[in-house]
């Protein structure tokens, strides 16, 4: 099992550095920000951009593997997203983990000033993002005319220090962004469901939504463990880092389900991901049983 940890980018750099560095020091595999304009009601707080906030974590960092959870066509374009990710890719010495999603509605939508978009379209513009995104990303020269989105002549010189291309780790719950999984993820994330109300009643959408899964691979013709799977841990309703039996326990139960990835969430003082540090100290004490 390989454990991972969101670092919100709600902290100015000066006290964000020292959480990437305790990350990697008290022994995670992977570490993530959230790749959003503004996020629910933390919009109105501090608030930094994930491209940045990636790149300082690489320079603090030697070993862990950094990603954005998740990128999304909300306001990202493949051209640009694609010289991005190489930049990033190029700066951490190939550590970098392309955490990708449909999007939502909110404030990414929103402040945009554009119109809102069914499901339906959000999937659409996906698929179009990952199609032209993964073209960029292994093409020195790319020209492209779609409904979503255009590029002419796009380059990716000198191309990525990972061949071909960072991993992409899909985000998708229902049936057509998981097809999206099949064709383009080196990885799969899930949250389970949102419309539970206790934590016994989310393990069991997590288990209903693996088996589909499962059986959209097998009917894309890829092997089962042909892609990695990860497991957001807080979307359920009891907070993985509320205590160390909590996340050993979220942990087990996650490996039982096949999960060969976590994420949890570093404790914040207020409002989403309350804990204490504490916990998370004493988590990282754990981590090495865990992984094993």
């Amino acid at each position: 099992m390989r454990i991972g940890i969101v670092i919100l980018p709600d902290q100015r750099w000066a006290e964000s550095s020292r959480r990437w560095r305790l990350a990697e020091e008290y022994g995670f595999d992977h570490a993530w920000t959230y790749d959003h304009l503004g996020w629910r009601d933390l919009v109105d707080g501090p608030w930094f951009d994930a491209v940045p906030t990636l790149t300082a974590a690489a320079m603090v960092t030697s070993r862990i593997r950094l990603g954005t959870y998740v990128a999304s066509p909300n306001f990202r374009h493949p051209v640009h997203f694609a010289r991005e990710a190489l930049a990033l890719d190029d700066i951490s010495a190939g550590r970098l983990i392309l955490g990708l999603g449909a999007g939502g509605i909110g404030f990414d939508s929103a402040v945009l000033g554009r119109p809102e978009l069914t499901p339906r379209q959000r999937v659409d513009r996906f698929a179009e993002f990952l199609e032209l995104f993964d073209k960029i990303m292994g093409t020195p020269a790319t020209t492209w005319s779609g409904e979503w989105f255009s590029a002419v002549d796009a380059r990716s010189i000198p191309g990525p220090i990972q061949q071909p291309r960072p991993p992409f780790v899909v985000a998708a719950n229902g049936p057509r962004a998981m097809r999206l999984v099949a064709r383009y993820g080196d990885g799969w994330v899930t949250t389970g469901s949102h419309e539970v109300d206790s934590a016994d009643a989310w393990w069991r959408s997590v288990a209903e939504t693996k088996d589909r899964f499962d059986a959209v691979l097998a009917a894309a013709g890829r092997p089962l463990d042909a892609v990695d799977r990860y497991l957001n841990l807080d979307t359920s309703p009891l907070y993985s880092m509320t205590s160390v039996d909590a996340f050993v326990d979220a942990t087990g139960r996650a490996a039982e389900l096949g999960f060969t990835d976590v994420i949890t969430h570093w404790p914040r003082n207020s409002s989403w991901y309350t804990g204490d540090e504490k916990v998370l100290e004493a988590v990282a004490a754990e981590l090495p049983r865990l992984q094993s």
